[in-house]
């Protein structure tokens, strides 16, 4: 079992799999923990008051593969009719458990644990009303703050002891409380300790039947809350609770299922993780799969060959920095990651090759036209091209064919370790050179150290493949290699979703911990567009590069004011060419202004038609009516001079 330094310890192993041993906790006829496997659950969009659209709606997300139905209780009313929903699924045979999901209600709380089988409380608005204040506590006055929660929250701890409710302690990074904020601040820390707050106050009680999360919309924020989490719950000495995994508010289509994939996989590769809920701004049935999908992954994870122990970690699994190197070109150093495209089965290469990359050629104009996601280098194998390319695209071609055309501009050798360590005239610019974990011996690496043309593509046959070429990083950093390093991943046939979801962890995961400066995928039978196009998603879920316009969208609830898919996709529709602005678009005023704290505007219901646009966390319009407020959205992203107006594309000669 690999040894990870204690100060940093979150896991068991980073490089040979195996799941976190947690308690098991009682929901209903369903437990999760323990030897159980991961569990499957996802959350009603339907009002709550309607009990048969709930029913209904919860017997689809069942035959799904839903273990878990999660239904939203904003007031005592809404906690009654769980009651009636409950009951009439009984009737026509259905078992699953309830869970009742709560915000500022403690009486709601208290009744619904009397009626389902688990209720999710939010520690930042259990107890507290956010005002966005900063306030300076004392010592004595923070523990006042304390007792007061402690009064608030025992008698629903002491509710769901009697009635053997299980509940899930579920902070999130956008609605932490003004205490916490005050003294920790927006971080991951502030994020865990909200929740270890009400935990002390549970164990004090000797109630044990909790689940904990740590959601963010952010993957990179969520990752390391969940990761410090663990950390925090072994160091003080709690029961190893289990964890419910899911990054907020991610979005409907690719961009949801990416973006949840690298902070819900990169967890899963680690062993962490007991129920996934994957947020989709979709039919709730349709978040179902896509859990299932990154579950199912890790039912029988095939290790290829053992992974050598990681017995020091050199990077901060709690904070982000990239990995320090040299730059190469436009490679490395300060550069964002670059991205290449796989060519190489193309024997007849002409410019219509590149248009689903990003490059269009027009023949009146004679010029190449670049879109935001256009690939920086294409890699062509043994085939050489015959035509001019835009100056912003590197070739890559084999080093053997590479000799023969290498005085041309813009093309370079992809080496083997055997050429690269023999060839005696490489390029005086850049070279590759693909080398997986095996190969990395000390004459390599003392030639890598010595070359400053040198960009290690970095690649693994291992089925265990993220935790392998963590392990290779690993190895270039302890002898301070500090050269750019691409991730490779070569995947056999698979639909596009699983390539999606399986690139999105595999590559996710080490972008999240500020490994790699380039992304290489691969992949049979998945068109160029949708590989170019998810090394570009990956990239922007993991905020290492970003290409277009960022949305932060929540699933429908009980509590959502409109209809969240048509109006997600008429402000994208209107804005989706607006290059790294991050655009929150909320249900309802309970979550909207928390959860899309990173955004830079927000779009949230406030009532039936009414809309509240926010700049940042600052209100700035109340109770627009909605048939208007995505113009005057639009007027607000004028005023900060954010808007542009459509281009299609950049024109280079």
């Amino acid at each position: 079992m690999t040894s990870l330094n204690n100060l940093k310890k979150y896991c068991n192993s980073l490089t040979e799999y195996s799941r976190r041993q947690t308690i098991e906790v009682k929901v209903g006829e369903v437990p999760m923990g323990g030897k159980n496997p991961i569990r499957i659950q996802s959350m009603t969009t339907v009002d709550t008051m309607d009990t048969l659209g709930s029913v209904e709606q919860t017997i689809r997300m069942v035959q799904a593969g839903c273990e878990y139905v999660r239904i939203t209780a904003p007031s005592m009313k809404e906690a009654q009719n769980l009651q009636e929903i409950k009951k009439e699924l009984r009737r026509r045979g259905y078992s699953v458990p309830l869970v009742a999901d709560i915000h500022f209600t403690p009486n709601a709380a208290e009744l619904a644990a009397r009626l389902v089988e688990k209720v999710r409380i939010n520690p930042g608005n259990y107890a507290d009303k956010k005002r966005f204040e900063e306030i300076d506590y004392t010592d004595t006055s923070y523990h006042a703050e304390l007792d007061r929660i402690r009064q608030k929250f025992t008698p629903l701890v002491k509710i769901c002891k009697e009635y053997g409710t299980a509940m899930r302690i579920g902070t999130n990074h956008g609605s932490l409380s003004d205490r916490i904020m005050s003294r920790y601040g927006d971080t991951p820390l502030g994020m865990v300790e909200s929740a270890l707050e009400f935990l002390r106050i549970c164990e004090d009680q000797h109630f044990y039947n909790i689940t904990l999360s740590m959601k963010a919309s952010n993957p990179q924020v969520m990752i390391q809350a969940y990761r410090l989490l663990v950390h925090k719950l072994d160091e003080e000495k709690f029961k190893p609770y289990p964890l419910h995994l899911g990054v907020t508010e991610a979005g409907d289509g690719e961009d949801g299922r990416i973006k949840s994939s690298v902070g819900i996989g990169t967890l899963l590769e680690d062993g962490l993780g007991d129920t996934i809920r994957v947020s989709l701004t979709e039919e709730p049935e349709a978040e179902v799969p896509v859990a299932k999908e990154l579950a199912d992954r890790y039912v029988h994870r095939r290790v290829s060959y053992p992974i050598p122990e990681i017995n020091n970690y050199p990077v901060d699994p709690f904070t982000y920095t990239r990995r320090t190197t040299h730059e190469v070109m436009n490679m490395g150093g300060h550069q964002v990651p670059r991205v290449i495209a796989d060519i190489s089965e193309q024997e007849n290469i002409s410019p219509a090759a590149l248009f689903t990359l990003g490059y269009h050629y027009s023949v009146p104009l004679d010029k190449w036209n670049i879109a935001d996601i256009a690939c920086d280098y294409i890699y062509t194998g043994d085939h050489a091209i015959d035509f001019e390319i835009p100056g912003t695209l590197g070739v890559i071609r084999n080093f053997q064919q590479w000799k023969n055309e290498k005085t041309k501009k813009g093309i370079y050798p992809l080496l083997t370790v055997s050429e690269y360590l023999e060839a005696a005239n490489k390029s005086e610019a850049l070279n590759f050179v693909r080398a997986s974990l095996k190969e990395i011996s000390q004459l390599l690496i003392t030639k890598l150290k010595s070359d400053p043309t040198a960009v290690v593509i970095a690649h693994t046959e291992n089925d265990h493949a993220m935790p392998e070429l963590r392990r290779l990083f690993v190895e270039l950093l302890a002898h301070g290699c500090n050269m750019p390093v691409v991730i490779e991943r070569n995947y056999e046939p698979l639909s596009v979703e699983k390539f999606q979801l399986y690139a999105a962890t595999d590559v996710g995961g080490l972008l999240i911990d500020g490994l790699g400066d380039g992304v290489f995928l691969k992949a049979k039978n998945i068109s160029r567009k949708a590989v170019n196009e998810t090394a570009f998603n990956i990239l922007q879920a993991t905020r290492t590069r970003i290409s277009k316009t960022e949305y932060i969208s929540c699933p429908s609830c009980g509590r959502t004011l409109f209809d969240l898919q048509e109006t997600t996709a008429k402000i994208r529709a209107r804005t989706s060419h607006l290059k790294g602005v991050k655009i929150g678009i909320m249900g309802c005023i309970v979550n909207g202004p928390g959860e899309m704290a990173d955004a830079d505007y927000g779009y949230v219901g406030s009532g039936p038609g009414r809309i509240t646009l926010y700049r940042g966390k600052e209100v700035v319009k109340r109770n627009v009516p909605a048939e208007r407020a995505v113009d005057q959205l639009i007027d607000l992203i004028k005023e900060d001079n954010n808007w542009i107006e459509v281009q299609e594309s950049i024109k280079v000669e």
